[in-house]
Parts: structure tokens; C-alpha cells; sequence
């Protein structure tokens, strides 16, 4: 794995750079996950313009057409670098071992998989869940996890609404789940994200039907972290875990974020990393953090640990990049780094208010 920082969403420069290096080579990458500096919300056109780069790099050095670079590997840009927030690039890279090498444990382990393109008109709703949930199982199962408790972050990115979507549905006289483009962000993020619930065992899928998604809040996983773009048709799945079979020095961990301000559910994490720290990270240990990776959501009550927020009444700023910025704080106090992934919009994504937060950390030999 490589976190990179970027200078813009077209900036595929510290990529190229460590590529040319040989500190990785193209065919290793199997995904890429990165934060971009635009709203993230419909009309955040640099999470399209920051694939479109990264398309163009990898087809290069691949020496492939930029569709090829579409089918091998998963590309989630999630917009919005709200607050301190670094736009950034995470590379996760898998190689073949040369040589058997003696048993690590379980180590980072990585799946990928995508949907087939969906209908405007399957978007929030039960298909897109019962494919999620068919892409998770394949891409546990090529990444080795066959125990749903090793698989510590799924990250997907899904399509969303948009009026040109919405009108052709409409000509072939089907509705679609919402009207309102940016509700529909809401409705694919949460779809997809009970899709990983059900994959993963967290609910039954008979638990879950149209009327669920954006609307009962006991339903989620704990695990979940998806991201809706205007860029795509599909969802881009990436399972990371923990399984045997994988060499290398790299752990995943993860805990649940009852709120915004749940600063112990990260520190759960980075302990079971043995990564305790009473206050900041040390400079030490925080060398050894490759990614931080965390969902955010302005709470549907209004309300956090009693007291009132304006996040959901604020009409100048979305609530969702309000979220970024606030659990983006709250993170980056305690890792003491601002180059952190944290994507608003936790739809059944952990309890409402809440979401999941992952830490991947160098741990050393068993």
C-alpha cells in the first residue's frame, strides 16, 4: 500500500513517480481509493476528472486501452476535503509471493469486484442491494476471507440519479426510487451498503425491502463504507480484511463510531494494533499507519450526546461536508495526520449518526 498526496484532482504525479521508482509496478494495482477537493455532492465533477487521470496513467504504463484499466481495477473517488481534510490517493497493491514464506497469521488481505450496470430504476432499491451483496461474497472469496468477522471494510463506490437518468427511465415508463438527484445519492449509498450487510450476515436479506433503504435505521453494517458519484453505472468494490495465505506486515482493524465524536471507537482500533496511545498518536507509532479510513453523517435527530447541531438546517453548506469536516477533526486530533479518508453520507453505514472507522498499520513479524 501507498498513500499519496495529490495536488489537484488530475495530479497523478507522486503515482507516476513511484512507479518509475519500482516502489510498485502497475500491474500489482488492484485498487485505488482516493479523496478529492470537490463537494461531493451531484455535480462533483473531480471525482469523474480525477479517474479519467488515473485511467490515463495506467493505461499507459499497462499499455492497454483505458477500459481494460476499468475491468482490472476498482477506482473510488469520494469528493470532499472539507476542514483539514489532505486530498490524497491510497494504492493497494497485491503481488504473488516468489517462494513460500512461513506463516505470517492473518495479514491484510483484498478483494475486489464490481456489479453489473444498473437501470436508473434499480438505483436505492432491492436489486442494487441483492447485487452488492452477490459482489461482496466474490470478492471475500477472492481475497481468501471466508469468515464474515475477518472482513473489517468494505468500501464501494456507487452510481447515483440524474435528470437525464431519471427522464429515460421515464420513457420507458419506469419510475425510479426519487425525483431529487441528491436524495438519490442517499438511496444508492444506503442500498449498497445494506447489500454489504447481507453479504456479510449482519441482517437477513428477508429483512430488507425498497421501503428499508432511507428509512429504518436499524438496519446496517458495521462494516460498510460507500460512496455515491455521478461517474458511474456500477458499484467498484473493495473488501479489505485480515485472512492467512497473505505474507507481509500489513493489519486491518476496525471499530464503530456511535457518533461524530466518538473518539474511542478509533482508539479501540489503533489497540488492537497495538497501537494504544492515552493521547495523540506518537510520532513512532504513527509511522506505522498506512490508512485511516472513516465514514461521517450529521445525525438524523439533530442532536449529538444531547446537544443541538445545525448540520441538517444549514442551507448555505450541505450537512454531509459538515460531517467530513467535524469527524475528519476529531480523527486527525487523535492520529495527529490530516491524510485521512473520511466520506460523508453513512447511510445504514453504523448506527445513525454514527459509521465505521478502519486503521491499516504495519504490525512487524508475528
Amino acid at each position: 500500500m501507498l498513500r499519496l498526496p495529490t495536488a489537484g484532482p488530475n495530479d497523478t504525479t507522486a503515482l507516476a513517480q513511484a512507479l518509475d521508482r519500482g516502489l510498485l509496478r502497475a500491474d500489482e494495482i488492484v485498487g485505488i481509493v482516493g479523496k478529492t477537493e470537490g463537494n461531493g455532492c451531484v455535480n462533483d465533477f473531480t471525482r469523474g476528472y480525477a479517474t479519467l487521470a488515473l485511467k490515463v496513467l495506467l493505461a499507459e504504463r499497462l499499455a492497454c486501452t483505458m477500459a481494460a484499466v476499468e475491468q482490472r481495477i476498482a477506482l473510488v473517488m469520494s469528493g470532499g476535503t472539507e476542514g483539514g481534510l489532505s486530498p490524497h490517493l491510497t494504492v493497494f497493491c497485491r503481488r504473488k509471493a516468489e517462494e513460500r514464506l512461513p506463516d505470517a497469521g492473518k495479514r491484510l488481505a483484498i478483494g475486489i469486484g464490481f456489479t453489473r450496470r444498473f437501470r436508473p430504476e434499480e438505483i436505492g432499491r432491492a436489486a442494487q442491494i441483492r447485487e452488492t451483496a452477490a459482489a461482496v461474497r466474490a470478492a471475500m472469496a477472492e481475497a481468501g476471507i471466508d469468515d464474515a468477522a475477518d472482513a473489517h471494510f468494505v468500501q464501494i463506490k456507487c452510481p447515483l440519479l440524474t435528470q437525464e437518468r431519471i427522464g429515460e427511465a421515464r420513457a420507458r415508463g419506469a419510475d425510479t426510487a426519487t425525483q431529487d438527484t441528491y436524495e438519490s445519492m442517499a438511496l444508492s449509498r444506503g442500498a449498497s451498503a445494506l447489500g454489504v450487510a447481507v453479504a456479510l450476515g449482519e441482517i437477513c436479506a428477508a429483512q430488507v425491502a425498497d421501503a428499508a433503504v432511507g428509512s429504518d435505521w436499524s438496519l446496517f453494517s458495521g462494516v460498510a463504507s460507500t460512496s455515491a458519484g455521478v461517474e458511474l453505472q456500477r458499484n467498484e468494490i473493495i473488501v479489505l480484511g485480515n485472512a492467512t495465505g497473505w505474507t507481509g506486515d500489513l493489519r486491518i482493524e476496525h471499530d464503530v463510531m456511535a457518533d461524530a465524536i466518538d473518539l474511542e471507537a478509533a482508539r479501540r482500533a489503533l489497540s488492537r494494533l497495538g497501537l494504544a496511545a492515552a493521547g495523540q498518536v506518537p510520532t513512532e507509532a504513527r509511522e506505522r499507519i498506512v490508512a485511516v479510513l472513516a465514514k461521517a453523517e450529521a445525525a438524523p435527530a439533530g442532536m449529538i450526546r444531547g446537544r443541538r447541531h445545525i448540520m441538517l438546517d444549514d442551507s448555505d453548506i450541505h450537512s454531509t461536508r459538515h460531517a467530513r469536516a467535524l469527524v475528519g477533526g476529531v480523527l486527525a486530533g487523535l492520529i495527529g495526520d490530516t491524510m485521512l479518508y473520511v466520506s460523508g453520507g453513512a447511510e445504514h453505514q453504523g448506527p445513525a449518526g454514527g459509521g465505521p472507522v478502519a486503521i491499516i498499520a504495519r504490525v512487524g513479524s508475528p
